[in-house]
């Protein structure tokens, strides 16, 4: 993970980091005292952990580890969240990761089967909440992971950026990739939302108007730095053709083969162009990025989440990562984190609250919908 494009984080960048957290600082951990932490609950903090908590120690919030005067107990469970959640899984909702040996029939069997390959997994090591980095003596540069039980997804390209995007609205933009065998698998390959990757939203329209309306918003996504499948362009393309939408590019997007692919991105600007969408894109002109954009696909979000077309939990993960953290966190939209965040805690899934939880997001949802906009803080 040593790599020259990852820079090193100092002590005076920790220590600015660390002012935009609006949180108390104690001192930092001393070498010896990080020494002492990694000793007594057997693993260790990757080097940019390392330097962050020797800059100093948020403490102004029970959601930050007090690694120096903080409950034993409650660490060694911060700590092996992510295990139990795994294991929560495969008990309870048949996972089952496909590099382990075939699976017992026995659940008994196959959560000791699971007990004994998870021994070898990278530890993941709490950073905020349920906010981790991969535990990795000596290396910097990780993504830090949002662990749910496996929903795993990628929070900052590493752990600058995430601070940067978690706590002062701003985030560099580039595309994250997960570093650490077996976690990787959740964020690219297993049930986790990856919030930088394409929107996971299923087509709707049903007239011309919402087909371009359509067009338009996966446009408006493209401008805020948001990445598309081709297979989402040409379906956007399709669904407008067949809905009489009129424009000489539109029938070249829709009948790409996927060996043409690679044609899909040039040919979906001609469709912007020829149905006269680019010069409606609202420009970058305030101090947040893309402001004006954001507002509106977080209006369009909201709609899929109310019409089926976006699942409750990762429509409420893309509005908290793209809209939420990067608007300066306005007021209006903290019901629907708030209902987001409850959808992810691993205590409710295991109470089987989930549904109605889900359902709790679709009705904030409405609620915002309904409301002036963008709503008033």
């Amino acid at each position: 993970m040593n790599t020259p494009s990852t820079p090193r984080l100092t002590l005076e960048a920790a220590r600015a980091l660390q002012g935009m957290l609006q949180t108390e600082i104690g001192p930092g951990l001393t070498e010896q005292e990080l020494d002492a932490v990694e000793a007594r609950f057997g693993f260790t903090f990757s080097a940019d952990h390392r330097v962050f908590l020797a800059a100093g120690l948020p403490r102004g919030s029970s959601s930050w580890p007090d690694w120096r005067d903080g409950d034993p107990e409650n660490l060694a469970g911060r700590l092996a969240w992510p295990v139990d959640g795994v294991l929560f899984d495969v008990e309870r909702n048949g996972f089952w990761h496909p590099a382990w040996p075939s699976r017992p029939a026995e659940k008994s069997e196959a959560l000791r089967v699971a007990r004994t390959e998870l021994e070898s997994v990278p530890q993941l090591v709490p950073v905020y909440g349920h906010r981790y980095l991969p535990g990795t003596a000596g290396e910097y540069g990780h993504p830090v992971l949002s662990v749910y039980q496996t929903d795993i997804i990628l929070y900052g390209n590493d752990l600058t950026d995430y601070i940067h995007h978690e706590f002062a609205g701003r985030s560099s933009g580039l595309l994250a990739h997960a570093t650490v065998d077996f976690w990787s698998y959740f964020v690219e390959g297993g049930p986790g939302i990856d919030v930088t990757a394409p929107t996971p939203f299923t087509p709707y329209a049903v007239t011309a108007q919402e087909a371009v309306d359509c067009i338009r918003m996966l446009a408006m996504e493209r401008l805020i730095g948001r990445r598309h499948h081709p297979e989402q362009l040409i379906e956007a393309g399709l669904t407008a053709l067949v809905l009489d939408v009129e424009t000489e590019s539109l029938s070249l997007l829709a009948g790409l083969s996927r060996s043409e692919h690679e044609q899909a991105e040039a040919l979906f600007d001609q469709v912007l162009s020829g149905l006269g969408l680019l010069q409606e894109l609202p420009a970058d002109t305030t101090g947040l990025p893309w402001e004006a954009a954001r507002w509106e696909l977080l209006r369009w979000w909201l709609r899929l989440i109310v019409n089926g077309s976006l699942a409750p939990g990762a429509g409420g993960d893309l509005i908290t990562y793209e809209g939420w953290g990067t608007l300066a966190r306005p007021q209006q939209l903290k019901p629907l984190v708030e209902k987001t965040d409850a959808y992810n805690d691993w205590a409710a899934i295991r109470q089987g609250d989930r549904e109605h939880l889900a359902e709790q997001i679709v009705e904030e949802a409405g609620r915002l919908l309904d409301g002036p906009w963008p709503p008033l803080n």
